[in-house]
């Protein structure tokens, strides 16, 4: 059979562990940082005898019924064995003593310590002691010749040295080590051995390959070493026959030479790749036990016969052909299955009949040499591509791990649950960080539960199944207002919770079976759906659920994870549909989670903390690396809280581990946040991380808005401030480094008042380009908005026309004119600012426009605001055509009130101040006509007719000199008429006559508006996007007719200009478009905003 490798179990706690074999080879015995000796009948020994000898226990040996362990209490005990009854103490040293090994026939001792000594006690009398001085350092390891003539020892000062016992002197001494100054801090611990015996031979393992000394001439005779090997060598152990040779490196590598021919026979791979620190060959048959420096035991099995021949399955790697062509020494090939463990019990039929026709040449042959052996190529090529990474387990976020008798269940933002299982007391600890929330709870663990969760409202608990019971869900419902604070859930036969969290009402439990079980937090069942693949980790926050779950099988250390994102409020939707989470390579999840804001964020074993960036498709953005901030290789950051606003990392520093110890109870330290820009020692690459960090961090805020949370404005006012300034910190310093181009990039990503700062720097620099450029991107901006505005504002406007014969509330009337204030908030914002705006009216309950249905008033007002409606902006001083009266007449005491309501927002009297100004109230307009007092008619009627921009310029240096309640009411009139007309409303003025023809029963505006709807949406997108235009280019000449109109007073003149006003509509639009000029007149308005 070929040697096996048994997988590895569970042996002690972490750290350096020790094995041997009985005299007879029945049992194995280990000892462990535990301070326990452990006896195992065999490796599958679930109930091994357990000795406690101390605190910890470094080494052991094992010889004629005396077990004897070196003690961190700097003594060197004696057990008898199997009893483990205490025998006494044989010597002590001022220190540990770090190995112990017996003589041939078990009459002696030899123990060697951190105080620098080597002493040779008797068994049956301990006071005959000899003492050896000489090491520099502590010494690390020993070996009795089995002659009882010399004594070897290893220490941390470099040194190999041989001593004769008779005489206590050194004959020979090798400076063949690295020089450290403590065992702990060596890179190998160096456990030497003689060859049984003969003692022919000394072997010491040094660096990557065996050296072997001769006997008394100390001379090196030769050295054992294999391409293999890529890591120092540990230790060496011989076969009880003397011929073969193991050593075992600080990678986990276990190496097995014939030291007759110098061939190695066995390369094996330890399933972790953990340093082996004990290695041990049966004294009768081919077994060797290991243990590593994790706490593990393994064993390897078919090593060797007892006789000293090699088994029947010794085949040996030729590393000279590549690994590929396999030396027969059997009657079987060897396949490198010790190598690839996945692939230990298969067989080549092609190879089996090579090996059988081989079979009479070894019987001929007698086990003779191996240089005679035949090279056979393997049939089957040699799979070298990547290796499968084992999938990491389930695991609950902010919990230490299970096999520890003290333990944090879960710490989070809310408190911390601790759990204690010992011989005193199994029972778990609730506390929070908020005593107000609730009081600190203690609980018996009669269930064993393994899994918490905790949150402001509820303690969620599970267990596993055993034999009797069922896996079991725990809740203790703390806010709950009736007396029963309590339910326990049992999940079906043969399925397990695995992972379990906590939201805003309700639980979560997601099982073996690859079940999410959803729960109300009153213990209501809810939906149960199927998972995509074995459970990794899931946490809870409000409505939202993320999971992470195995989507595949990883290759070259490579987890493959996916994550869900799922909201469980009324309208329940997945957001994140089993995307892939990026991972660092060679990594795996250790936290996931979400911030106190509600972003969904998870840290890898990196130390790689990564957020979603909800700002863009939902991606994830590293935000920050804890290992930057560690000063150890082996120092870690164990993360329990992520806070946006404040930008913060709440985590627990742990030395030397990657979680900390329950006692003392652990300070939680604060990282601050830092996102991979490179050049960021640059002040451009400061100022960049700082803008995105800033966009990132403050990403929430939109998603509460538009998830009806409440936030604080401020905070968001705050944030737009900042990245504000960051951008114009950026573009002054591309000012400085004349780089324009990069300004207008930069400018592309500010607010309209931000680029009109710009255009004021770029002109006071004397870059007069730059301000050319910034000037035609505010107008850019200004008309995207105005663009997208008038598209969503026929659907709306419309629909709110539908309505106006049937509704006169609030509701109705108080919106229609508000996308036209406010520009930038179009889609986000707009429910909003309705509220907003319906709040502001009501307070004006004076108002004439907001009567009841039943008003004498109403069939004015129906007709008059459909008509102006229809043909854009509100004209105040428009005489309605379809009524043969004014359409509404009013006191002057009313008159007043309205136009002191549109002086209060006369401040947004250019669309470039109306789109950057939105987050301030928005303007309250009049909702029917009024009629005008003289004087601002004159004013009106004399005002000189310009473009467009001049007007808007006139407007702005006249605003401060008058303060009447009249001129004040000119400012909104010009802006309102500056409002470009939709492309359906130019369409519906010229096709107004052919919809009366085609049916002459409509009397109503609105049925006209409806036909007139139906008919413009079947044209073709091109000929409405040609309507869209034409309006887009008539504003200026639509200004001119408005104006024209102001002057008439009878009906018959309102009825002319109507006509004249259809045929001006057929002329080009463009009368005068926006050209340098104009821009220049722009970014000279932008300077007179201060």
């Amino acid at each position: 059979m070929p040697t096996t490798q048994k997988p590895m179990r569970y042996g002690h706690t972490e750290g350096h562990t020790d094995v041997c074999f009985d005299d007879s080879g029945s049992c194995i015995v280990t000892c462990g940082s535990d301070g326990d000796v452990r006896i195992w009948e065999d490796l599958d020994d679930d109930d091994p005898k357990s000795i406690n000898v101390g605190e910890k226990a470094y080494s052991c040996a094992l010889k004629n019924g005396k077990l004897v362990t070196a003690v961190s209490n700097n003594t060197i005990q004696v057990h008898t064995f199997p009893e483990g009854i205490p025998d006494g103490i044989l010597t002590r040293f001022t220190t540990n003593a770090n190995h112990v090994v017996f003589n041939g026939d078990g009459t002696k001792i030899a123990a060697g310590s951190s105080d620098f000594l080597v002493k040779i006690v008797d068994v049956m009398d301990c006071s005959q002691q000899k003492t050896f001085r000489g090491h520099d350092a502590p010494v690390l390891s020993l070996s009795f010749d089995p002659k009882n003539i010399f004594l070897a020892s290893s220490s941390c000062d470099g040194s190999v040295k041989v001593w004769q016992i008779s005489d206590q002197t050194c004959p020979i001494s090798w400076p063949l080590l690295q020089k450290c100054n403590d065992v702990v801090n060596a890179k190998s611990i160096c456990r030497l051995a003689w060859q049984p015996k003969s003692g022919k031979l000394l072997a010491v393992p040094v660096e990557k390959s065996v050296k072997l000394y001769k006997r008394e001439t100390w001379s090196n005779q030769f050295d054992l070493s294999d391409d293999v090997i890529s890591q120092t060598l540990n230790i060496v152990t011989w076969s009880p026959c003397g011929q073969y040779l193991a050593a075992g490196s600080i990678n986990g590598l276990i190496i097995i030479w014939n030291v007759e021919t110098k061939n190695c026979i066995e390369r094996v791979k330890h399933e972790k790749g953990y340093a082996i620190c004990g290695l041990s060959w049966h004294p009768t048959c081919g077994q060797i036990a290991y243990t590593d420096a994790e706490g593990n035991l393994g064993l390897l099995e078919n090593v060797c016969d007892p006789s000293g021949k090699m088994s029947n399955s010794k085949g040996i790697v030729n590393d000279e052909e590549d690994d590929d062509d396999l030396m027969l020494a059997s009657g079987r090939p060897r396949q490198r299955s010790h190598i690839l463990e996945d692939d230990e019990n298969s067989v080549d039929v092609t190879m089996l009949k090579i090996g059988s026709s081989l079979f009479k040449e070894e019987e001929d042959d007698q086990g003779g040499s191996i240089h005679n052996l035949p090279v056979v190529t393997s049939q089957r090529p040699f799979y070298d591509g990547p290796m499968p990474t084992p999938r990491q387990k389930p695991f609950q976020s902010g919990s230490t791990p299970l096999h520890l008798t003290h333990r944090f269940m879960v710490w989070n933002s809310i408190g911390i649950i601790r759990c204690y299982n010992d011989e005193q007391d199994n029972a778990i600890d609730v506390e929070f960080h908020d005593t107000s929330i609730h009081h600190a709870t203690h609980l018996l663990n009669t269930f064993n539960y393994t899994v918490a969760d905790l949150s402001h409202e509820a303690v969620l608990l599970a267990c596993e199944s055993t034999d009797e019971l069922a896996s079991k869900l725990h809740c203790l419902h703390l806010s709950s207002w009736d007396s029963s604070k309590e339910w326990i859930v049992d999940m079906p036969p043969n399925e397990d919770i695995e992972a379990i969290c906590l939201g805003q009402g309700w639980a979560a439990a997601a099982t073996s079976s690859l079940l999410l079980r959803l729960f109300t937090i009153g213990g209501v069942q809810k939906e149960v759906f199927s998972l995509p693949g074995p459970i990794v980790s899931m946490a809870g926050h409000g409505e939202q659920l993320v999971i992470v779950y195995h989507r595949g099988t990883g290759f070259d250390g490579d987890q493959c994870l996916g994550v869900q994102l799922l909201e469980l409020g009324k309208k329940k939707k997945q957001i994140l549909h089993g995307d892939p989470l990026p991972l660092t390579r060679k990594s795996y999840l250790v936290w996931v989670g979400f911030s106190a804001e509600g972003t969904p964020c998870y840290v890898d074993s990196e130390g790689i903390v990564r957020m979603l960036n909800r700002g863009l498709g939902h991606t994830w953005t590293p935000v920050c690396n804890t290992r930057e901030h560690c000063k150890g290789k082996s120092d870690h950051y164990w993360v329990v809280g992520i806070h946006e606003n404040p930008q913060q990392l709440r985590c627990i520093p742990c030395k030397g581990s990657r979680f900390p110890p329950t006692l003392p109870r652990p300070a939680v330290a604060v990282l601050s946040f830092k996102l991979p820009y490179c050049q960021t020692a640059t002040e451009k690459g400061q100022m960049e991380e700082q803008y995105w960090r800033s966009v990132i961090f403050h990403n929430h805020l939109d998603y509460l808005a538009k998830n009806g949370y409440e936030y604080e404005e401020s905070a968001k006012n705050q944030a737009t401030k900042e990245q504000q300034e960051l951008l114009l910190k950026m573009l002054a310093l591309s000012c400085k480094l004349e780089r324009e181009f990069r300004c207008v990039e930069l400018a592309g990503l500010m607010t309209q008042n931000a680029v009109n700062l710009a255009i004021k720097y770029a002109s006071r620099s004397r870059r007069l380009i730059l301000a050319q450029r910034l000037g035609e991107l505010a107008v850019e901006k200004a008309a995207e908005l105005a663009a997208t505005q008038a598209e969503e504002e026929e659907e709306e406007d419309f629909r709110k026309k539908l309505n106006v014969g049937y509704s006169n509330t609030s509701t109705e009337w108080s919106q229609p004119r508000l996308r036209n204030q406010v520009e930038e908030d179009t889609e986000d914002n707009g429910e909003a600012d309705n509220t907003e705006e319906n709040t502001e009216i009501h307070k004006h309950g004076q108002n004439p426009f907001f009567k009841s249905a039943d008003s004498s008033d109403m069939p004015a007002l129906k007709s008059g605001a459909v008509t102006s409606s229809s043909q854009g902006r509100i004209n105040p001083f428009k005489v309605s055509g379809n009524s043969k009266e004014p359409a509404i007449s009013v006191s002057s005491g009313r008159s007043t009130n309205i136009l002191d309501t549109m002086n209060k927002s006369s401040k947004k009297s250019t669309a470039l101040n109306r789109a950057t100004d939105n987050e301030k109230s928005p303007v309250i307009k009049p909702l029917i006509p009024k009629p005008k007092p003289k004087q601002a008619s004159a004013a009106s009627f004399f005002q000189k007719r310009t473009s467009q921009a001049d007007r808007t310029e006139e407007v702005k240096e006249e605003n401060p000199k008058n303060s009447s309640s009249e001129t004040p009411a000119v400012c909104p009139q010009n802006t309102e008429n500056q409002r470009p007309k939709t492309g359906f409303q130019m369409w519906l003025e010229e096709n107004r006559s052919n919809i009366l023809s085609d049916n002459p029963d409509f009397s109503d505006e609105a049925d006209i508006i409806k036909e007139g709807m139906v008919r413009f949406k079947v044209l073709s997108s091109e000929e409405r996007k040609a309507w869209a235009a034409k309006a887009k280019g008539g504003t200026a000449s639509d200004g001119a007719e408005e104006k024209k109109r102001k002057r008439v007073v009878d009906e018959s003149q309102e009825t002319e200009n109507q006509e004249e006003k259809m045929k001006n509509l057929n002329l080009p639009k463009k009368q005068k478009p926006l050209d340098l000029s104009t821009n220049q007149k722009l970014s000279a308005f932008a300077f007179k905003q201060e």
